[in-house]
C-alpha cells in the first residue's frame, strides 16, 4: 500500500503533541469512539482511556519523539507498521503495531508489540 489512512497520522500526532490540551483533538480524528488499544503494558477501551494513557506515558517519558519507522502494509482494513520512541537522539523502544480500521478509516483496535521480532 503506497499511502496510509490519515487516522494513523492523527494517532501519531497525539503521541507527539506537546500541548496536553490538544491531544484529545488528534485522538478524535484518529479513533473510533470504542477503540481498543493493547500493548504489553496496558489495555484501554475508548478514547478517554486511550487519552489518559497518552498523558501517563508523556509523564513517564518527557520529551520523547514517536515515529513510524517503516511503510504501512494493509489488507482488509488491517494495517501493520513499525515505530520507535526516541529521546535526545537515543532509541528508547522500537516496536510494531497491527491496527484494525473501521468502515470510516478510523482506528478501531491497536495491538502493539515492543522490541524486534524474535529470531526463533
Amino acid at each position: 500500500m503506497a499511502s496510509h489512512p490519515e487516522s494513523l497520522d492523527h494517532m501519531l500526532a497525539a503521541w507527539n503533541e506537546s500541548d496536553p490540551s490538544r491531544v484529545r483533538a488528534h485522538l478524535e480524528k484518529a479513533l473510533a469512539p470504542d477503540a481498543v488499544f493493547i500493548d504489553p503494558g496496558i489495555e484501554t477501551h475508548g478514547i478517554d482511556e486511550f487519552e489518559a494513557n497518552v498523558h501517563e506515558v508523556h509523564g513517564r517519558i518527557p520529551g520523547a519523539v514517536y515515529s513510524r519507522t517503516s511503510g504501512v502494509d494493509a489488507h482488509h482494513r488491517v494495517v501493520r507498521y513499525e515505530w520507535a520512541i526516541h529521546r535526545d537522539g537515543e532509541l528508547l523502544l522500537p516496536g510494531f503495531d497491527v491496527t484494525e480500521l473501521d468502515e470510516q478509516g478510523r482506528v478501531a483496535r491497536v495491538l502493539g508489540f515492543f522490541g524486534p521480532l524474535p529470531t526463533e
